[in-house]
């Protein structure tokens, strides 16, 4: 169902159910969140990889349940367990990303696409709907235009256009997409979970006072200062997260 990795300092997680092609069901997107929740607590992973076995990234919803309830609360619980978890989750992007997929894609900060990853969101096609947080976060991702055609035409990005849009930062596989996650996980921790509350609070104006407390925070924290030896030492500094 979810199969957990942990290589050294980043926690790597991977869908499942390729009879399925990976499919989201109520039980998957628990496993996702409940595995994100404990990533940001007492473990020690500092960075999260999310990709899927087989050929699929993720197909989207098991449509045996995507009516219930249930399986709403699951999954948006899900996306909101990457976007509101404090360390940074990438998005190996191994095959079609569709419907579902491309929303746990669109969640996670950053995305590594093979040659074989494709997206689309054809609710259109089968008279479903994403919720508006879905369709600001694809606008936001890749602009306007490339969102009302995603959307309203039901089109799919292949990589080129994906990396064209800015949807995908990098090409590579999963052996660079956990490369990358460990350069992350080298970084400041505060920094990074500041920067992804902001980016992932539109919402808020610039001084409410939470950022600002994280924001300060930053400069006043022990990495800060650790930067600073570092920096004179000559050396790279090796950050604690306080």
């Amino acid at each position: 169902m979810l199969q957990r990795l942990v290589d050294d300092d980043v926690l790597v997680l991977t869908l499942d159910r390729p009879e399925k092609r990976n499919a989201l069901d109520v039980a998957l997107c628990r496993a996702v969140g409940e595995a994100l929740t404990s990533a940001a607590g007492d473990s020690p992973s500092r960075a999260v990889v999310i990709t899927g076995s087989g050929s699929t990234f993720c197909a989207g919803a098991d449509l045996d349940g995507v009516y219930g309830d249930e399986f709403l609360e699951a999954h948006y619980g899900m996306l909101g367990a990457i976007t509101g978890s404090p360390i940074p989750v990438i998005a190996a992007v191994n095959g079609p990303a569709i419907g579902g997929g491309t929303q746990l894609a669109a969640a996670c900060d950053l995305r590594v696409g093979s040659p074989a990853a494709r997206f689309a969101v054809p609710t259109a096609r089968n008279g479903l709907a994403v919720d508006p947080w879905t369709i600001r976060r694809l606008s936001d991702l890749v602009g306007g235009g490339h969102a009302r055609g995603i959307l309203l035409a039901a089109e799919s990005l292949d990589l080129p256009a994906a990396i064209a849009c800015g949807l995908v930062q990098r090409a590579g596989d999963l052996t660079d997409a956990i490369a990358l996650a460990h350069d992350l996980a080298a970084l400041a921790p505060l920094s990074l979970s500041y920067a992804k509350h902001v980016l992932n609070s539109p919402q808020l104006p610039d001084d409410d006072p939470g950022l600002r407390a994280e924001f300060l925070a930053c400069f006043a924290s022990d990495d800060a200062a650790e930067a600073e030896s570092a920096r004179r030492e000559g050396r790279r500094p090796v950050f604690r997260g306080r």
